[in-house]
This record gives structure tokens, sequence and C-alpha cells, in this order.
């Protein structure tokens, strides 16, 4: 017998470090399996499934992001279920708005701009409470030359060599929207270096470890290890390049990701 179902946006925001990724995994801790736990604790049923609109990794961060939930029998009484769902979930798990939608969205397929950020420093080691937030870098980086290949990234390219494990049916032509490094001064905190900096990617979609290749070879040619000609080439993936530089995920945070439909 066919059951009614209910369909929902929920807006969330992660803290990564802890968690082995967003996807459930066996015996792994990931935001997933927490978010289904505390659901199926407030709501005393496990006739709902999520989907999200991308899958982050391991220690990958996200101050914003949409989960489609699709629930059966009963519909949430919205309201009452912000504030109890909040209060179950663990501290860095934060839910910021639940959208009650007429129909499924099919937020895998629905079109998409996310933004990414990476945030980083260089030199002196940094404070330990640094760690689940932003990289540090030994020794000096060039940080102008950074911003010149950060710009250059930006516009439409082959990025068949910052594919993970790129097959030849993967599609790797894509346009990136905006792709920038600056000093840091979107998040802040009383430990956090005297001087950091973060780079902003903007795209439609990104292939697997995608922007951490994209800060490795930004590192790399910061630090004098890739030449210019050499990160020029590694950009035209009709010319195979060996990037074996991924950045580290701590770094890494989805900042937004904007839903045309939403």
């Amino acid at each position: 017998m066919f059951k009614k179902e209910f369909f929902y946006l929920f807006k969330i925001q992660y803290l990564g470090f802890r968690y082995h990724g967003w996807q459930k995994q066996p015996d792994l801790l990931t935001v997933e399996r927490m978010m289904q736990r505390t659901l199926k604790y407030v709501l005393g049923r496990n006739n709902f499934k999520f989907i999200a609109a991308g899958r982050t990794d391991a220690k990958v961060s996200v101050n914003a992001t949409y989960v489609e939930l699709i629930l059966q029998e009963e519909p949430l009484a919205v309201n009452d279920f912000f504030k109890v769902f909040n209060d179950n979930l663990p501290q860095d798990i934060r839910l910021l708005e639940v959208i009650e939608k007429p129909k499924q969205t099919n937020i895998i397929q629905a079109p998409k701009l996310k933004e990414y950020i990476f945030l980083f420093s260089f030199g002196e080691k940094n404070h330990p409470f640094c760690a689940p937030y932003m990289v540090n870098v030994k020794g000096a980086l060039d940080i102008a030359l950074m911003q010149r290949g950060a710009s250059l990234m930006q516009g439409t390219h082959d990025y068949r060599n910052y594919a993970y494990k790129a097959t030849a049916e993967t599609q790797t032509l894509m346009t990136i929207e905006s792709s920038v490094i600056e000093e840091n001064t979107l998040y802040t905190a009383s430990f956090f270096p005297k001087h950091s900096y973060v780079f902003k990617v903007v795209g439609a979609g990104f292939k697997r470890h995608q922007v951490r290749l994209m800060m490795g070879a930004l590192f790399d040619l910061g630090s004098g290890i890739l030449s210019w000609e050499a990160f020029e080439k590694s950009l035209d993936g009709t010319i195979p390049y060996k990037l074996t530089h991924i950045a580290q995920a701590s770094g890494l945070i989805l900042q937004e990701i904007n839903l045309e439909e939403h």
C-alpha cells in the first residue's frame, strides 16, 4: 500500500573535524549517521530518508548546505520540531532552517552553485586550537604568485588533472565562476595567527578532491615546488599532468550552496 510522503529541505551547518564525512559508513561516526540517530529519537520512528546536496570528506566542515528529508505517514510540526531537533543534535551540528516542499526537490540534480573556502597560514606553527579550521604550511609562501595562480583558475578549463581518479567518461570541462586568494577576515578567533589567508572558489560542481588538489597546486606554486609553466600546463586537461599534493581536509569549508530551485 502506498504511503503518503512529505518533503522538506533542512539547511544545516557542521564542524567536520571529528566526523568521517557526511555519508553513513559502517562503524564510523559520520554526520548523516548522527542526524539519522537524532531524527529517529525525536520522531520515535524510522520511516524517513535523507538525501544530501553533496557529500563531504572526513574533517571537511560546512557553513551552509541542504539536506532533503523524505518522510512517510505523518508530516512534521515544523515550529516545534526545529527547536527539539536542534536541542538533541550534538553541538557541532546545527539546523538553520526547515523548508516544507510540495514535492521532491531531487536535490542531487538540482541546479546549484557551490562556494568552497580553504583557510591557511604559513611560517610559525599555529596554536593547536586552529587545527579543525586552518592548515599551516611550513616555510614561506609567495602569496602574490598564488593570487595570480588562483586568478588563472577562473573561467572555463578542462580540470581532468584535478579530478581524482578520473575515468575516460568523467566530464571534466567546467567553469569556475570565481577563484581568489585574500587575507582572511571571514573567520576570526583570538588564537588564530596574526595573518591568515583564504582561498575562495565558486562553481556549479566539483569533482572529488578537486578543491583540495587546486589548493595543493597553489601551495606548490607559492613554495616554488611547482613552476608557473607547470602550473599553466596542469590547467590543460588534454595534457596529462600528475598532481600529487592534496591539501589537508581540515582547512576546507563548504561555505555556501545556492539552489536555483530554492
